[in-house]
């Protein structure tokens, strides 16, 4: 065995007395034994889940109540193609959420069911606390709606 006592501080944690929890914890030499636990069986995959490329495999739990679909779930594909700390993975992610709130309201019409669109984005609070702003946001909407119907809708030669 290799002597470490020239290092200070070496060896500090070797007196139990000296330990933060003494004399309180019950020591047991358990907590040398951590490394031979048996692992619990991992959660089974039954939908897509979509995991980091920086991750070989999935975690050990993984949320699986909602499968990537639709064309926000070509997109969250398609982020995870790319690296965590690149815009290629992220960018894409933000703007399936987007997409995502879309689908939900086309989802939501063919169900039969008419979302409430002016409670769920809060604006009966911003129209108390900001109606500047949201007179903005209603302006703008409007004038990119109308135009894009518009180049939608002109007439082909």
């Amino acid at each position: 065995m290799k002597d470490y006592s020239h290092i200070k501080g070496w060896g500090v944690d070797a007196d139990p007395r000296n330990e933060p929890t003494y004399p309180m914890k019950n020591y047991t030499g358990d907590d040398h034994n951590r490394l031979n636990w048996e692992r619990p069986p991992l959660q089974l995959q039954e939908v897509e889940v979509l995991h980091s490329i920086e991750r070989p495999n999935l975690t050990a739990v993984f949320g699986s109540t909602l499968p990537p679909s639709g064309l926000s779930g070509n997109l969250r594909r398609y982020a995870f193609k790319y690296s965590e700390s690149s815009y290629l993975h992220w960018l894409p992610l933000l703007l399936a959420d987007r997409v995502n709130v879309i689908e939900g309201i086309v989802d939501d019409f063919k169900q039969g069911h008419i979302p409430n669109i002016f409670a769920e984005k809060g604006w009966k609070a911003e129209l108390k606390y900001n109606p500047v702003g949201l007179v903005k946001k209603v302006v703008i909407c409007t004038v990119v709606t109308l135009a894009i119907v518009s180049m939608l809708s002109g007439k082909k030669k």
